[in-house]
């Protein structure tokens, strides 16, 4: 059996047994936490941060969690709106004058979070230059039109979403995504989660793997009727395996951290606004989360979904996957919050290591809770 390293209580033993299946099945390596009231009762890693395998998982080990940061990204929006900066019934050119061009004066800053801003991918071809420059990918999104009428119906923006809730942060706060996150999220909690990794930090990553039988052109895709983006190809192993990828600030998909770290700084959403005696939001400004502004057949995704305020809604829990298969999932009702982060990609029909995680660690909070 893989050598599983970290702590864990005895009644979740199943997850680092699970964990510990993963990797002998074939994983490269990665990481699960699963915290309880604001504290660990999972914290486990292993395998390798090299496709190789030569290099053991660590305990600080970090990693590309991909769509996992727009539930960061999520975060820092409520809490300016918790604050009464940011209003989330307002026409995001309130704050990005630029962005009324060609009709857009209708989407609102609501519409961005809940994936019905019609804005799902940019009109025409960008690249990875072109996602790491700032200035250049939310030009090009503030000049196009929406593909449908805001507000009306639903459709993944797998990355153009991060650019605009990012922009309009830029507009109230002077500061990036990444630069507002440290200073308001990650560096009061002591989380160890980058948006915008620095140089510094490149010795801990643990780099992509692809699938099986797949190389490092390997790239995002899904299956809905609007999944084949104007913009070409989707994003490759090797786009973020990329140094340009690591220190750019892609408010979707370029987040850097572990389970731990995740799991932690989404505490705050189940602990009701505040974890470890850090309060970053009203109890009322963490519900809005929860708050269903769609739900109905993605068009992106080709799938049902329920969208809340920067979250994915399921049953009582919401939360977020990204791709390759690192996972969250809140539960405030059971102030529970389960992360999983990998950096090894499956395809996407055979992906179901995160929920089974999720079910273990539910297995043993009924232990727990007597």
């Amino acid at each position: 059996m893989a050598d599983i390293r970290g702590t864990y209580d005895d009644l979740l033993s199943a997850v680092p047994g699970k964990l510990a299946a993963l990797l002998d099945a074939g994983d490269v390596g990665g990481s699960v936490a699963v915290f309880v009231d604001g504290e660990p009762v999972v914290d486990v890693w292993g395998g390798y941060a090299d496709a190789e395998r030569t290099v053991p998982w660590e305990r600080d080990t970090i990693t590309n969690v991909w769509s996992v940061t727009k539930t960061m990204t999520a975060l820092c929006a409520l809490i300016l709106a918790d604050r009464g900066e940011l209003d989330l019934d307002a026409p995001v050119a309130r704050y990005w004058p630029e962005f009324a061009a060609a009709g857009k004066d209708r989407v609102r800053v609501r519409h961005v979070l809940s994936h019905t801003a019609g804005l799902p991918e940019w009109d025409v071809p960008v690249t990875l230059d072109d996602f790491c420059d700032w200035p250049s990918a939310t030009a090009l999104l503030a000049a196009q039109a929406s593909r449908w009428v805001p507000g009306t119906d639903g459709g993944y923006h797998s990355l153009t979403q991060g650019f605009i809730l990012g922009e309009v942060l830029r507009r109230i706060t002077g500061r990036t995504v990444g630069e507002f996150f440290a200073l308001e999220v990650s560096g009061p909690l002591g989380a160890d989660f980058h948006i915008g990794l620095s140089a510094e930090h490149d010795d801990r990553v643990a780099r992509v793997v692809p699938p099986p039988g797949k190389g490092e052109d390997y790239a995002a895709s899904a299956p809905g009727p609007d999944a084949e983006p104007a913009s070409g190809t989707g994003v490759r192993v090797k786009d973020g395996n990329s140094v340009a990828w690591r220190r750019a600030q892609i408010p979707a998909a370029s987040g850097f951290g572990n389970a731990r770290s995740v799991a932690l700084i989404q505490s705050v959403m189940a602990c009701a606004g505040a974890v470890k005696g850090v309060r970053l939001l009203s109890e009322a400004g963490a519900g809005r989360a929860r708050e269903e502004q769609f739900e109905g057949e993605d068009r992106v995704l080709g799938m049902p979904m329920r969208w809340g305020l920067g979250y994915g809604l399921f049953g009582t829990t919401y939360g977020w996957g990204g791709w390759g298969g690192s996972l969250l999932m809140i539960d405030p009702d059971s102030r529970m919050v389960v992360a999983y982060v990998t950096n090894q990609v499956r395809e996407p029909a055979d992906e179901t290591r995160g929920l089974d995680l999720v079910m273990s660690a539910y297995e043993g909070l009924q232990g727990l809770r007597r």
